[in-house]
């Protein structure tokens, strides 16, 4: 350890914790204002630097975000920009211990729902032993009829996942949703990391904190182990892109650019000879995995939307014929309605013979005549989310709304109960947020990032944190004002 670090004594002139008000759980500071032992070593070296210095390297560090084009676009906003995310460079900081709980949690819960959609698309065991209701799988717009009776290779839905979570005090972490169809915000993980280690390379060199930039060569490692043909010794892999106008082509990208593989559009796609097929400036060359980036029904215009130009006539022969894997199997979308999620925890139990290691939020499922009188009743105290819906849209947050939004989601819900789910209002836990008068609490979440082969799990240490920037805000979409900053899981 340094001497800055070892010697450490607070600057007398200025404490950045001097206003730090916290409300409910806080990761840094406990309810005696003392800092705990995960951010001790941290904001120790933090309380030494000078501070006008720490607001030139935030200015940096945002700049740096904007010169690599890490922006997004908002689907309905009428300037139609791109949007550069707000960046925090004060960490988000989990022990070992924690960390270990919450991997362990995650490996189960994506396990459990591979199980449960190799189920439905077969057997529906769960269904038969009145687990969960034949309708709400049926008249589920995400699930696939065509799916029915075929088995992915290696029988893996989920590939790739991205689980939300929520901390509400120490070592209690809840799960918000599953991100199971096609999961995004890995690259910003990335890119967070990148640019800690650019500003305080220091910190890095003094700290035990775990490694999250392997997650492409495992990404890479992960979908050849996917491919269909476990002869070939080099499956070929191929991000499939929307192109440059969808939200996250920046995360296609760099992803595909990690790996070391194609990145490809529909147009770029061909079948031949019973395979799929990309233009190379050698010719056109055969694809194993496809990484597809984009949703269920662009995949391919004979199956399902027919207007579609995103995906590639034919593909979905191909796939049935067991010549290629596509991540995540098509039909995977289901697991991510938010009334199935309610029923994860009898999942696991049920599949897995095992009690869930994390706990889900407790749901009220409106499709239920006495669930829905209670949410109507109680609507001020929930949030209240559409079953689909992401990205912070298509919600309530009751205690932070006013009488007439009340009214009015009212009257949605009643007019279709099965459209929406409600939850209780939790207290997510807050980290510090840098200002320029100093640091202050926002609230977080997290989403680890997992990825599933037919006999290992690797859980990605950290995870994207997002964070709500605005003062007592409990969103943290980014589409929504929200930000993101680094996530540390420290070694003892």
């Amino acid at each position: 350890m340094n001497a800055e670090i070892r010697n450490f004594q607070y600057d007398e002139s200025f404490n950045p914790l001097k206003d730090y008000v916290c409300k409910g759980y806080d990761e840094a500071i406990n309810d005696k204002s003392q800092i705990r032992i995960t951010y001790k070593k941290f904001l120790k070296w933090f309380n030494n630097q000078n501070y006008s210095e720490l607001s030139k390297k935030d200015l940096d560090a945002n700049r740096l975000f904007k010169i690599t084009g890490i922006t997004f676009n908002v689907y309905g906003d009428k300037d139609d920009t791109e949007k550069l995310i707000p960046f925090d460079m004060v960490p988000r900081i989990i022990s070992s211990l924690e960390w270990e709980k919450v991997e362990k949690g995650v490996s189960q819960r994506i396990r459990a729902i591979n199980s449960f959609l190799n189920d439905i698309y077969h057997n529906q065991e769960i269904i038969k032993a009145k687990i969960l209701p034949l309708e709400l799988i049926y008249k589920n717009p995400a699930y696939l009829f065509q799916m029915v009776g075929f088995r992915p290779p290696n029988n893996i839905y989920n590939h790739i996942s991205g689980i939300d979570l929520i901390k509400t005090k120490a070592s209690e972490f809840y799960v918000l949703e599953d991100n199971v169809r096609v999961p995004s915000g890995i690259s910003y993980m990335m890119k967070n990391r990148d640019i800690m280690i650019n500003l305080f390379p220091e910190l890095f060199a003094e700290l035990p904190i775990r490694n999250s930039k392997l997650y492409p060569r495992n990404l890479s490692k992960f979908l050849k182990k996917s491919s269909p043909n476990s002869n070939i010794k080099s499956p070929v892999v191929a991000v499939l892109t929307p192109g440059v106008n969808n939200s996250a082509y920046f995360e296609h990208s760099y992803l595909a650019d990690q790996m070391g593989v194609e990145l490809v559009e529909g147009i770029d796609l061909s079948i031949r000879k019973g395979h799929l097929s990309m233009r190379t400036i050698e010719g056109w060359k055969k694809i194993d995995v496809l990484y597809r980036r984009i949703d269920d029904e662009y995949l391919d215009p004979l199956w399902f939307k027919e207007d579609s130009l995103l995906g590639v006539p034919g593909l979905m022969d191909v796939y049935r014929k067991g010549n290629i894997t596509i991540a995540n199997a098509p039909g995977t979308g289901i697991a991510d309605d938010k009334a199935i999620y309610s029923y994860v925890p009898e999942m696991i139990k049920f599949y897995l013979g095992e009690q869930p290691i994390l706990n889900n939020v407790q749901t009220f499922r409106c499709s239920h005549k006495t669930e829905l009188k209670y949410v109507i009743e109680n609507i001020d105290k929930l949030v209240v989310k559409e079953v689909h819906g992401s990205g912070g849209y298509g919600m309530l947050i009751g205690p932070f709304s006013s009488k007439k939004e009340i009214e009015n989601f009212k009257r949605k819900i009643l007019a279709n109960p099965k459209k929406y789910i409600a939850q209780p209002t939790l207290a997510l836990s807050t980290c510090p947020v840098f200002s320029k008068t100093g640091l202050v609490p926002r609230h977080v979440d997290l989403r680890p990032f997992a990825l599933l082969s037919k006999d290992e799990v690797y859980v990605t240490p950290g995870g994207l944190t997002r964070v709500a920037l605005k003062k007592g805000s409990l969103v943290v979409n980014s589409s929504q004002g929200g930000g993101t900053k680094d996530t540390w899981v420290i070694d003892k």
